[in-house]
């Protein structure tokens, strides 16, 4: 069994002789240097889980070897053989950086034994720093979660849009978490100790959605007994986000591309100019490619917004993603039940990942809310989900992963296929054989073994 890899340096080849032929056997990959001038360039070249090096060597000693391992690879463990009884040489080793010492003459299994702990202690150290860039990842992504290929992308373009200041369109189906994107990219620029200023603007009607837009001055009309700043100057040195700018009233839009191209805006009401300076993220479930065309959006504001374009992949797209999801949002809702809630079945977890998610990761959510509300025992079970998704067959054939666990069986595909003809043609079968060219009788098999029937 592989125990790890072990660098040995030392000037006395028949101790290193002995060491290859007796640690080899105890399943260490060992490599040898006899001066530590080569085992530097070694280290360089290659990864060790130890360096096991002798203390008198000509030239560079043991103590400076350990010393430059310390500083150049502060993750390799050093140990130091040392003379018997030479107890000062053996402190003087710890405090250059070295992990242990061992004396000589020594017994193999006590230099096993300091080799398991070297390379297990450094194999946990890794572990933590990795779980920390998750954990620091996490936080500047905010609650977005995800290792799709498809989310590795969204990742990258935050990350490559947060360095500029340009207007970023985030596209997307309702309840892919295109706000949190949005927020995502305000936390991780330059502008993160300003405002994020948000609006949704389907949600009111274009009167005040101006007013709240630009804001507007004590008796600009009925009800406006004070005067009131508008998101644009509210989210000054910040950000603004737009939500649902497909549903911008178009009687609106002019005024809203003057604002982004002067970097002022007049309150309804007022006669004097403010400046801002905000960056413009904006969301939209709409196809405004197709609203453009069909004169619904101003094609100079949807390129204004359309600098940078960032897609929130839908749920479907985004494969083992959905369980990543699903056991994150588990642990959340355990927290107000009485129930150590463990997981879900594996006929249950098979049913989230066929699912096809229509409402995306907002769905998601309040279909493991209702589970844990609903269940009776520590683990989600199938009659803890909603019919919908307990009844629901896949019909749609996609081979859109380039991940290996996210692709199904040729039988999987065969049956999706056949179901999805049938949809098409409105289970007319003698269509649907000849569309998948086949005969009626074959065709009756395939549905009597795929159970379709």
């Amino acid at each position: 069994m592989f125990q790890g890899k072990i660098l040995i340096v030392d000037d006395d080849r028949g101790i290193l002789d002995m060491l290859i032929l007796r640690l080899s056997k105890k399943g260490y990959d060992v490599k040898v240097s006899e001066t530590a001038e080569a085992a530097f360039r070694m280290l360089s070249a290659e990864s060790f889980d130890v360096v096991l090096t002798d203390l008198h060597m000509p030239g560079v000693d043991g103590i400076q070897l350990t010393e430059r391992i310390r500083d150049s690879y502060p993750d390799v463990p050093v140990i130091v053989i040392t003379s018997f009884g030479s107890m000062e040489t053996a402190v003087a080793s710890l405090r250059a950086g070295a992990y242990d010492f061992v004396t000589k003459p020594f017994e193999i299994e006590i230099l096993r034994r300091a080799l398991e702990r070297a390379v297990g202690n450094a194999r946990l150290q890794k572990e933590v720093n990795a779980l920390k860039e998750t954990v620091e990842k996490s936080v500047a992504f905010q609650e977005i979660h995800g290792n799709s290929s498809a989310m590795a992308r969204v990742f990258s373009l935050i990350e490559k849009a947060a360095r500029s200041d340009a207007s970023v369109l985030i596209t997307g189906e309702s309840g892919t978490g295109k706000e949190l994107i949005a927020r995502a990219l305000h936390h991780r620029s330059r502008r993160s100790t300003g405002p994020f200023v948000a609006i949704n603007c389907s949600a009111m009607p274009e009167n005040l959605l101006e007013s709240e837009f630009f804001g507007h001055t004590r008796g600009a009309f009925t009800d406006a007994k004070d005067n009131k700043i508008g998101l644009f100057a509210e989210a000054d040195r910040g950000t603004v986000f737009l939500d649902e700018i497909g549903d911008m009233p178009l009687g609106l839009q002019p005024k809203i591309l003057r604002t982004l191209e002067q970097r002022t805006v007049r309150p309804v009401g007022g006669r004097q100019e403010i400046g801002f300076d905000a960056r413009i993220v904006a969301a939209t479930n709409r196809d405004l490619g197709v609203m453009v065309e069909e004169q619904r959006f101003r094609e100079d504001l949807y390129y204004r917004f359309n600098v940078i374009h960032i897609h929130a992949p839908p749920l479907r797209e985004r494969g083992q993603d959905v369980l990543l999801l699903a056991h994150r949002f588990l642990s959340q809702f355990s927290q107000h039940t009485d129930l150590e809630m463990t997981g879900f079945s594996r006929k249950a977890e098979q049913l989230l990942m066929d699912y096809h998610w229509p409402g995306n990761v907002r769905e998601l959510r309040n279909c493991i809310e209702r589970a844990v509300a609903l269940a009776s025992e520590t683990q989600i079970k199938v009659r803890d989900l909603p019919e919908r998704v307990q009844n629901y067959q896949p019909s749609q054939v996609l081979v859109t992963s380039n991940r290996p666990q996210e692709l199904v069986t040729l039988d999987e595909v065969e049956r999706r296929y056949i179901q999805r003809v049938l949809e098409v043609t409105d289970n007319n079968k003698a269509l649907a054989a000849r569309i998948l060219g086949l005969d009626r009788k074959t065709l009756y098999r395939k549905l009597e073994r795929c159970k379709l029937e």
